[in-house]
C-alpha cells in the first residue's frame, strides 16, 4: 500500500520525524529555513498534507492552488490564525493543530520574562558580559519584588491560569480581564474593560487570541494608562502590541519595562526594541523544551493517522 505524502515545512525533534517515517512518506525541509509561498503551494500540489509550523503563512493562494492534492493541513503548533481558515472550508481541506500541550511551557516563559523584566535580569547579563560590572553595590541595577503586587491577566485561557498559580506562588495578586467572568475569577478580581485592569496591575501579561479584533490591544493609550512602574509581557501573539508604540513608551519612562517572545513580524523585531535596556527579548521559546516540541509532534501525527485512516482527527479547527 503507497503511503501518504506529507511535508514537513521546517525540522521537527527526531523522536517525531522517526514517528511519522514509519507511516508516511516524509519530505522535510532539510535547510529549515522558511519556505515562500510558492513553495508551500507547490507542497499542496505534491503531498497529500502540509504540516506547516506557526510561522508559516497559509494563505487562500497557498491553500487554493491549481491543482492541489493536499487533504489536510496538519498545523505544528496551537495557535492557527496564520492559517486561512474560510479558504480551507471553501477547498474542503481538514485544518488541526495541537492545543493542550503547550500550556506548562509557555507559562513557565512568561513567570521568566516576569522575573527578568521586574529584576533587570537582562540588563544585569549584558553589563556582565560586556565586561562593564564594577562590584556589588547597594543601588545598583535595583529591580522590584514581585509580592504583593498586582498581576493583570488580558485573557483566561488554560496558559494564562497555568501563569496566574505561578504568580500566586510568588506572593502576587491576580486580576483578570477577559470577555466574560470565569466560575474561577472572584467578582472582585475580574475587570470588564482593559483599560481598568491595565490602570491596577503591576505587570500586565497578555494571553488573548490573536485576529484582527485584537490587533494592537496594546497602543499608545494603553501604555499611557499603566502605571509608570508596570512591566508588560507577551507570550500570546505579537500581534496584539503595536510594537512601535512600545517602543516609544520604555524610552520614555511610560512604563518600566517590558518582556516580549513573540512578535508581530517574526523573526523581524521592531528595530527601536532591539537597543533598548529595559526591553527583555527572546526568541520565541514558550513551548521551546524537548517533552512539548515532541509532544506538540506526536499530536500532529495522532491526527493524520485518524484522518488517513477515515475517522475524525482529534484536534479540527476546519
Amino acid at each position: 500500500m503507497t503511503k501518504p505524502k506529507i511535508l514537513l515545512t521546517r525540522r521537527w525533534p527526531d523522536a517525531v520525524e522517526a514517528r511519522l517515517a514509519a507511516s508516511y512518506a516524509v519530505t522535510r525541509n532539510e535547510s529549515d529555513v522558511p519556505m515562500d509561498a510558492a513553495a508551500l503551494a507547490q507542497a499542496m500540489r505534491e503531498h497529500d498534507a502540509l504540516c506547516p509550523t506557526v510561522t508559516d503563512k497559509i494563505t487562500r493562494e497557498v491553500i487554493l492552488a491549481g491543482g492541489r492534492r493536499a487533504r489536510i493541513i496538519g498545523n505544528y503548533g496551537a495557535g492557527f490564525e496564520h492559517i486561512d481558515l474560510k479558504a480551507a472550508r471553501e477547498g474542503g481541506i481538514v485544518v488541526t493543530n495541537t492545543p493542550d500541550v503547550l500550556t506548562d511551557a509557555t507559562a513557565d516563559i512568561a513567570m521568566t520574562l516576569i522575573l527578568m523584566a521586574t529584576r533587570r535580569a537582562g540588563e544585569g547579563e549584558r553589563e556582565l558580559r560586556a565586561g562593564e560590572w564594577t562590584g556589588w553595590r547597594p543601588t545598583h541595577l535595583l529591580g522590584r519584588s514581585l509580592r504583593g503586587k498586582v498581576l493583570g491577566l488580558v485573557g483566561y485561557g488554560r496558559i494564562a491560569r497555568a501563569v496566574a498559580e505561578r504568580a500566586k506562588a510568588f506572593g502576587m495578586r491576580v486580576v483578570v480581564h477577559s470577555r466574560s467572568r470565569a466560575d474561577d475569577v472572584p467578582e472582585d478580581a475580574y475587570h470588564a474593560s482593559l483599560d481598568s485592569l491595565l490602570r491596577v496591575a503591576d505587570v500586565v501579561s497578555l494571553h488573548a487570541p490573536g485576529g484582527a479584533a485584537t490587533r494592537h490591544m496594546i497602543d499608545a493609550a494603553a501604555l499611557a494608562a499603566m502605571k509608570r512602574d508596570a512591566v508588560l509581557v507577551n507570550t500570546g501573539r505579537g500581534t496584539l502590541i503595536d510594537e512601535a508604540a512600545l517602543a516609544d513608551a520604555l524610552r520614555a519612562g511610560t512604563i518600566a519595562a517590558a518582556g516580549l517572545d513573540v512578535y508581530e513580524r517574526e523573526p523581524a523585531v521592531e528595530a527601536a526594541l532591539v537597543g533598548l535596556p529595559n526591553a527583555v527579548l527572546l526568541p520565541h521559546l514558550g513551548s521551546a523544551t524537548l517533552e512539548t516540541r515532541e509532544a506538540m509532534g506526536m499530536k500532529v501525527a495522532d491526527n493524520l493517522d485518524a484522518f488517513f485512516a477515515g475517522r475524525k482527527p482529534f484536534d479540527r479547527v476546519a
